[in-house]
């Protein structure tokens, strides 16, 4: 019994200990990329009161914080420039040392929103990823490229942590990867040469809704927030819920120091009414650059593809994308992705198409431009900019054209109506005419159907595929000149 309780009381000491120690979040952890040249944000858990230390590697600095009533605690590193060579971070409150070994200073960027962010490099069931096998065997010449996968779950209340851990990239590794999210590191890591992290937080399925606060859903919309009315809100579909995604796949990164936010999200949302979509959008980035703390950091996001919806010649599909090039307009340091162009024909009911590398290397291109100075590599697509009618034809111009408008012939993609706003497959070609010293680049539309032409209208459909393309090589963004 004596040699018993003193067993007892031994193990009860070891339990007391390990609970005294340094607790960090799970994304604090081995083989983690921090934001370089900043102050990186590092917190975690002690004893109430307890003072913790933080020694940093590269310069021997130690910075302290107090674990407050509820024991966390929180401090900020000043970070150096990206390498890629090995640090560690040790946090000691005087019960034992915690140590986080194979850290790497680099970019690190949230891959955000719904399944087509989601998929993995190795594709989901009936949805592969374009050359597959040769990916897996170009990551070999990518370690410096990593990622955490944040664990997709519904919670009622906020969370502080997740279980994850980070993942060096490698050909067995790599095919767990967000597809979008590793074509755009591995293109950064390219042209940086440095370290590339990916904080992957997003639910397959869910609406911008999903992502939004209970403050904010109670305040801007109708969306239950209560367990009986998101229970009750499209019970079958629980990748539907507001607030639930945020609060337990989003929350437990906020804390986390991060250069910008990749989005691709929307197809959940078709079908929404006006301009709703584009007005919840800038909500949830404003709460998001709200919830991080660190300014207006860059948001790029991705167009939704081509897709049947419920007909492939209906609009709600374009509409929602209408949406979308609204929302880069009045989202502040925003950048919206053209996608029309990576679908296939024969991808009319795929939701996920299988053309990934390109929409990251697109993702990349823009921040490459808008972040690390590469102003040579051009990535804006091309959009509407204006209309003239003249007779039977209609004359539009282009912006962000890079002074390049391509096919010379066989332009697909237009439709052209009359007063009686029915469209008909249109006739384009190009025009070209010197004046006032520059040349005046053009597109001609006309339809033998259509005598007297009002509106015009470019793959504005759910599923329509045009091949107009600017120099840079990507694609027109859909458009409608009318508002029926």
């Amino acid at each position: 019994m004596k040699a018993r309780t003193i067993l007892s009381v031994a193990l009860a000491a070891i339990v007391m200990g390990t609970q005294a120690k340094v607790r960090l979040p799970h994304l604090i952890s081995d083989n983690m990329i921090l934001q370089q040249n900043t102050e990186a944000r590092l917190w975690g858990w002690a004893a109430k009161g307890k003072t913790v230390s933080v020694t940093t590697s590269w310069n021997n600095a130690v910075t302290t914080a107090k674990a407050d009533k509820n024991g966390r605690f929180l401090v900020k590193v000043q970070t150096p420039p990206a390498s890629y060579e090995p640090l560690t971070l040790t946090f000691d409150d005087g019960d034992g040392a915690v140590v986080v070994s194979n850290v790497l200073a680099g970019e690190v960027w949230v891959c955000a929103g719904q399944s087509n962010m989601e998929m993995p490099v190795k594709g989901f069931w009936g949805c592969p990823v374009e050359d597959y096998n040769q990916v897996v065997i170009d990551a070999a010449k990518h370690p410096g490229v990593r990622s955490v996968k944040i664990p997709s779950i519904m919670r009622m209340t906020p969370q502080e942590d997740a279980q994850c851990e980070w993942r060096q990239c490698s050909p067995a590794t790599v095919s767990e990867f967000s597809a979008t999210g590793y074509f755009f590191a591995r293109v950064m890591n390219e042209a940086l040469n440095i370290p590339i992290g990916l904080i992957e937080a997003n639910k397959g399925g869910s609406r911008v809704e999903s992502w939004l606060t209970k403050e904010n859903l109670e305040k801007y919309t109708n969306e239950p927030t209560d367990s009986a009315g998101i229970v009750a809100f499209k019970r079958d579909w629980d990748y539907h819920r507001a607030m639930v995604w945020g609060n337990g796949t989003f929350n437990p990164i906020l804390n986390y120091t991060v250069k910008g936010i990749l989005f691709y999200q929307g197809c959940s949302n078709v079908g929404d009414p006006g301009n709703q979509y584009s007005e919840r959008l800038k909500l949830l980035v404003s709460q998001w650059r709200s919830q991080f703390g660190l300014g207006d950091i860059p948001f790029y996001f991705v167009e939704i593809a081509p897709y049947h919806y419920d007909n492939v010649d209906d609009i709600n599909g374009a509409l929602l994308r209408e949406q979308q090039f609204r929302a880069q307009t009045i989202i502040p340091n925003s950048s919206l992705v053209c996608t029309n162009d990576l679908v296939y024909p024969y991808e009319t009911t795929q939701i996920h198409p299988t053309q990934k590398r390109q929409v990251g290397e697109r993702l990349a291109y823009t921040a490459l431009n808008r972040d690390y100075g590469f102003e040579q590599v051009l990535y804006k697509s091309s959009s509407f900019k204006d209309m003239t009618i003249q007779n039977d034809t209609v004359l539009i111009h282009l912006q962000d054209n890079y002074h390049a408008d391509a096919p010379y012939e066989m332009i697909r993609g237009f439709e052209v109506a009359g007063d009686d706003r029915v469209f008909h497959p249109a006739k384009a070609q190009h025009f070209w005419r010197p004046g006032g010293g520059y040349w005046d680049e053009a597109i001609i539309i006309s339809s033998p159907e259509v005598k007297k032409p009002v509106a015009v209208r470019y793959c504005f459909r759910n599923f329509q595929l045009g091949n107009v393309i600017n120099a840079a090589n990507l694609p027109l963004f859909p458009f409608r000149t009318d508002n029926w």
